[in-house]
């Protein structure tokens, strides 16, 4: 049996997993709303699609899910990494 990396936030990743998301994009949801300092969103798909955001936006949501790479990442690249 593989190891998990610690879950901050069990419940939060069941849900989504139960919901069809994959283990490492659960992993980061639920740890980012885990964390203070970061602010991911509660809304459940009431917020505004990423196309409407701006760049710097959707740079502070990337960097809240730790995506890689993000500072040199144009707008369409940042919501095609957000989205996968």
């Amino acid at each position: 049996m593989g190891s998990r990396p610690r879950i901050k936030n069990e419940d939060t990743y069941e849900e989504l997993r139960d919901k069809g998301y994959s283990k490492e994009k659960s992993a980061r949801i639920a740890n980012a709303q885990a964390n203070e300092k970061q602010l991911p969103s509660r809304k459940g798909g009431k917020a505004a699609p990423y196309e409407d955001w701006t760049r710097d936006d959707l740079y502070q949501r990337a960097r809240e899910l730790e995506i890689a790479g993000r500072s040199k990442m144009n707008k369409a690249e940042l919501i095609s990494a957000l989205r996968s």
